[in-house]
């Protein structure tokens, strides 16, 4: 049973509009991501964010997600309310009315429309359309081919209550004769002459013309239970425009009529005496969106990214003509908004949606909203090890970073995707390795923030002085300290004081005078090993099992002291900040943990941790987490473990025991303060983490920093909120995010990044681009292949290939190299677009080696008569997916031996190897797995045997291995599939076949899916494994839920989509039903969307207490848990 859980939320806009919606004194910018690509150009988005215009820029102000796919949205406005009201289509032909609730703060379904779905008739093979007439009494969907719906927006009257008024109508079918529509709008009415709405729509006929119609709109009302009728009747027609006409733009009063846009010219078409102005443009445009910003001036941008000013030129009311500039360059656009005062929103599909002002000397880009769509290729480039390509480590939230090849030709990047809690570098101080531990103080009692930090190490303590104006110096003295020693611990304390802890003694400083006021050692000169003090006691462990308490405001009167022997050796220390009468202990023999009584050491409360005498403490803090809680005890544990007690004030009873692995190894913990009294704990390990409160639970998120030894909290004049952190060789101040975040690292490469292969060995990336220029009004297409460097993103080296060849695949790979070793090579291949005949080369594939001095070498080369779709390594050997053929090769010094061949039915779009298994995804017959076997004996062949079909039509864009004899397929039309072998089969023919086990509908086009392998805990309620990247830019996790976990995840997940309403009021099962041009199921099968599932964390306690009651489990607490296990795997 399968399980799908969003590490990045798409990102691609096409749809955006300006509304009046949240006041009726402000306007908002709605826009809805982009969720679906099919083989038509469909614009579907299933989530919905508001933001308002600020001086800072666009500010999110709401987010809704909705249950289904956008394709359109429109702005209504009623004469009964003073804010308009958004009018929302979904791709499953769902339709509603949403207006916004001031006393509730969200949007509210004012009127749904079920299911317009007509069986009978084709759907729109442009794309879906939405238009409101100018005189607000209809609204026009296109659908279908040859179908016009109709909606009346319904006007107050004596029969009709409030919110009937405040409404649509129902729909109702007018037949067109025109099928390949390419754009229509509404013409807006001349006073007197225009007695209907009439409609424009330009098409492409049967004999390829491009035509232009206008049509009358007639529609009649019904009666009680009839919707009524509605026709349109052609008024004129012309058959001779341009062939590359694309959009129409109704131009209202004075001048009235409309424009046609081409893309070698814009025609002026006046609807009244049917003449036409045509003005040819300077140079040739592909126009793909536009926006009006008044009654004689547009902007409109075109396919490579420029943004165009339009102005018609009036005189006494009639049109002479136009003036087209060249703004400037923005992302390519696919929806272009308005907003006002110069301002305008570019939504983009291909690249980072924009908002830009327009100025007299161009156009400046403002603020910029990241996009990752559409994700071509991606690879792991680690899990948060560097460990090969093998990821078997405890997978924890965050700590894959992957890397993608986004966006498309101008547009083109390489981003670093990494979910987890952001860490930007201020500065570094300097190469400084075998840091110990990092405090930070302030120099006197005259500074309000820290100013100074101390770096201890082993035998020597190093201080940083930093002032207002970003300088540091390092201080060879400071306030008496002993820096000859290694210092364990420091910190300010009461009376303008600072206190010294070292291996050997105790000191207390005067921060001005830098005189040692009190000083301490042990009796018996042993060692100090252990240390921790709040502003008036400080404890210490001398010798290892002695418990010593000293008072600070009575230089170091011995408060108590006391022998731990029975416990065995002390392993940490805390004494809090937020309980100053207790300290807390952490013990090596016993592994338990004590809760201890400052003033006369007596243990209050003992927990044993655990009863491995190997897996002991190794750091704790006791803090405040979350708001108006109890103090959460955080204890390290050497096997990688945090556990977490809530601590009770008054009992001093340690209760809600949890565990979380965060590592392999033993953590240790540093607080981080922020507001309102709360603090965050920085989990240093392998894999850090920064564990936090939020909405009443404990969250733990992967920081991005890397290699961290030692962290302490640095807020100071000059770096604010700041920590400082040291690695295995410095130390640099950082900002640390907060809470968690999905963070993307750009690298613009401004050509369209098809292929991305990385290599850890040389800790470089092989990407294969392609480049689109215009060169003399012609447009040329070229291919490379480029060698780059992980840390600077720098070009190293490429190798470019010929004219129209294109890369089509790449691939990092450990071959056998002809002499039995195996050596590591990147292997592209190759497509030509235009072959002249069959037996032309249509392809290449090369093997290409990188030298010591970090250079590209060809080493093979062949050419091959099919596109080289896909490539994969099998026992050192070359598979090669081309046109209906998988080819297996085998290098031998500059040639590649052609060893055995599968033929396919169509064409193969990817590979999937497992073992000596090859799992082929057929452009158009679903899967196939075939077994490949060397030859036995001396003479023998190679073999491609089938062992498995799923014996379906689908339309595969990816397939991976998941488990034995089970694949994730994912198909051109949104939906994903896992088959397995059904080797319980009676017959040989059962056994051949791949079964349906689970399948939903995902919404968007998967380009990739990548396998991860994880090591499996023994209490995990999933087991991650694969990535998926689409075509919008989201990234998904796919796991297998444990077989104990199933059947709870499915009751949830019906219990919660029954409860948890989506706008229209969009039943869950229909939204994640499979649905293609052959079946459309009515509810998903066997997956668990886990979306949904964690919107149980935010429901109401009552809600989640029905829910648990439903599912069948008494412990809402142990639900919680179990939600918030799965929250932090992606």
């Amino acid at each position: 049973m399968a399980y799908l859980a969003p590490i990045h939320r798409p990102s691609s806009v096409r749809n955006a509009l300006k509304i009046r919606l949240l006041s009726p004194d402000e306007e908002s910018l709605v826009i809805a991501y982009r969720k679906i690509v099919t083989n038509r150009d469909c614009r579907k988005a299933n989530r919905l964010e508001i933001y308002s215009l600020l001086n800072d820029g666009l500010v999110l102000s709401h987010t809704r997600a909705l249950y289904g796919k956008v394709t359109m949205l429109e702005s209504l406005q009623f004469a009964q309310s003073p804010t308009e009201y958004l009018f929302v289509g979904t791709d499953r032909y769902m339709f509603f009315l949403l207006s916004w609730d001031h006393e509730l703060q969200q949007l509210r379904t004012q009127k749904a429309y079920v299911d317009q779905a007509d069986k009978t008739s084709r759907d729109s093979q442009i794309q879906d359309g939405c238009h409101v007439d100018p005189t607000k009494q209809y609204m026009a969907l296109q659908l279908f081919d040859g179908v016009i719906t109709i909606l009346p927006l319904l006007s107050k009257g004596k029969k009709k209550t409030a919110s009937e008024a405040l409404s649509l109508g129902e729909p109702v079918p007018a037949r067109i004769t025109e099928f390949f529509v390419r754009s229509s709008a509404f013409l807006y009415p001349r006073e007197g002459i225009d007695a209907q709405p009439r409609l424009a729509i330009l098409y492409e006929d049967n004999h390829q013309r491009i035509c232009l119609s206008l049509k009358n709109l007639d529609y009649t009302a019904g009666g009680a239970g009839d919707p009524g009728s509605a026709s349109l009747d052609d008024v004129t027609a012309r058959d001779d425009l341009e062939l590359g006409a694309s959009h129409l733009i109704p131009v209202p009063a004075p001048a009235y009529g409309l424009l046609v846009l081409s893309e070698s010219s814009i025609t002026y078409f006046d609807d009244i005496n049917g003449e036409a102005l045509i003005e040819p443009l300077k140079e040739p445009a592909i126009f793909v969106t536009w926006t009006a910003i008044d009654a004689q001036r547009w902007l409109l941008a075109d396919d490579y990214g420029r943004l165009y000013f339009l102005m018609l030129i009036l005189e006494d009311h009639e049109v002479k003509g136009w003036k087209l500039d060249l703004l400037g360059i923005t992302s390519r656009a696919s929806t272009l908004v308005y907003l006002d005062n110069g301002l305008v929103f570019v939504g983009s599909h291909q690249g980072d949606s924009q908002l830009v002002r327009i100025q007299e000397d161009g156009a400046e880009i403002l603020q910029s909203l990241a996009n990752v769509a559409p994700i071509l290729d991606f690879t792991i480039m680690d899990m948060g090890n560097r460990t090969g390509e093998t990821h078997a480590n405890e997978y924890s939230s965050g700590q894959a970073r992957i890397v993608t090849g986004s966006g498309a030709f101008q547009d083109g990047s390489l981003r670093s995707i990494r979910s987890g809690v952001g860490m930007e570098d201020q500065g570094v101080l300097g190469e400084m390795a075998h840091i110990s531990d990092l405090f930070s103080l302030r120099s006197s009692g005259n500074v309000a923030q820290s100013d100074t930090l101390v770096a201890a190490f082993v035998n020597e303590t190093r201080v940083f002085q930093f002032t207002t104006s970003y300088e540091v110096e390092e201080r060879e003295e400071f306030a008496g300290m002993a820096l000859t020693e290694g210092t364990i611990h420091a910190a300010n304390v009461r009376g303008n004081r600072l206190l010294q802890v070292t291996s050997s003694r105790v000191r207390i400083l005067d921060s001005d005078s830098g005189m040692v006021t009190a000083e301490w050692s042990p009796q018996d000169a042993s060692s100090i090993t252990v240390a921790s003090a709040n502003e008036d006691h400080l404890v210490i462990s001398s010798g290892g099992s002695e418990l010593i308490a000293l008072d600070l405001t009575q230089d170091f009167q011995v408060v108590t002291r006391r022998n731990f022997t029975a416990e065995g050796q002390i392993a940490c220390l805390h004494v809090p900040t937020v309980r100053r009468d207790v300290c807390i202990a952490g013990f090596w023999q016993s592994g338990a943990v004590a809760i201890i009584r400052l003033s006369t050491l007596e243990t209050l409360q003992r927990v044993v941790i655990t009863e491995d005498t190997v897996n002991v403490p190794r750091s704790l803090i006791l803090t405040q987490l979350i708001a108006n809680e109890p103090p959460t005890l955080l204890i390290a544990m050497a096997n990688g473990e945090a556990v977490t007690f809530s601590l009770d004030a008054v009992s001093n009873i340690l209760s809600e025991r949890k565990a979380t692995i965060l590592g392999t190894q033993g953590a240790t913990f540093k607080v981080l303060p922020r507001e309102n009294g709360l603090f965050n704990v920085f989990a240093i390990c392998e894999h850090s983490s920064l564990i936090y409160g939020s909405e009443g639970r404990i969250v733990y998120a992967a920081v991005t920093a890397e290699e961290a030894s030692c962290v302490c909290p640095f807020d100071s004049e000059a770096y604010p909120g700041a920590v400082a952190i040291a690695t295995e060789s410095d130390l640099r101040i950082a900002l640390v995010d907060t809470e968690r975040t999905t963070h993307v690292q750009t690298l613009k490469v401004n050509e369209t990044v098809r292929r991305v292969a990385y290599s850890s060995k040389l800790k470089a990336f092989g990407i294969g681009t392609i480049a689109r220029k215009l060169e003399g009004n012609y447009e040329t297409v070229h291919s490379s292949f480029r060698f780059c460097d992980e840390v600077l993103f720098k070009e190293l080296d490429r190798i470019e290939f010929e004219n129209e060849e294109l890369v089509e695949s790449c691939i990092r790979a450990d071959l056998f190299d002809g002499a039995g070793e195996f050596v590591e090579r990147f292997v592209v291949g190759t497509a030509y677009m235009d072959a002249p005949d069959q037996d032309s080369v249509r392809g290449r594939i090369f093997v290409i080696a990188v030298t010591p001095e970090r250079k590209l070498k060809t080493v093979a080369k062949l050419d091959v008569l099919g596109a080289c779709r896909a490539l994969g390594v099998i026992d050192g050997n070359i598979v090669a997916a081309l046109v209906k053929t998988v080819v297996v090769y085998s290098l031998n010094g500059p040639d590649l031996t052609k060893l055995v061949t599968y033929r396919t039915s169509t064409a193969p779009i990817a590979l999937s190897i497992s073992g000596n298994q090859i799992a082929i995804a057929d452009l158009m017959k679903s899967v196939s797995v075939v077994t490949y076997s060397r030859p036995t004996h001396a003479g023998g062949s190679h073999s491609l045997v089938e062992v498995a079909r799923h014996f379906a039509t689908a339309w595969s864009t990816a397939v991976c291995y998941v488990d034995d004899h089970t694949w994730l397929e994912s198909d051109a039309e949104g939906n994903l599939m896992v088959l397995a072998q059904n080797l319980a089969g009676v017959s040989a023919d059962d056994r051949r076949r791949l079964d349906v086990v689970g399948e939903m509908r995902l919404g968007e086009m998967v380009n990739k899916i990548q396998k991860v392998d994880v090591e499996e805990s023994g209490n995990a309620v999933v087991v991650p494994k694969a990535f998926l990247g689409t075509v919008d830019g989201s990234i998904y996790l796919f796991a297998l839920i444990t077989p104990s976990k199933q059947d709870l995840l499915m009751r949830l997940q019906q219990a919660i989509a029954s409860r948890v309403q989506s706008p229209g009021n969009v039943p869950f099962n229909t939204y994640r039903a499979f649905k293609n041009s052959v079946r459309e199921a009515e509810e998903p099968f066997r997956f668990v969307d886990g979306e949904l599932i964690e919107k149980f964390l935010d429901c109401p306690g009552t809600m989640q207490e029905g829910i648990c009651e439903e599912v069948g489990m008494a412990d809402v607490e142990e639900m919680r848990t179990i939600v918030e296990s799965l929250r932090r795997i992606h």
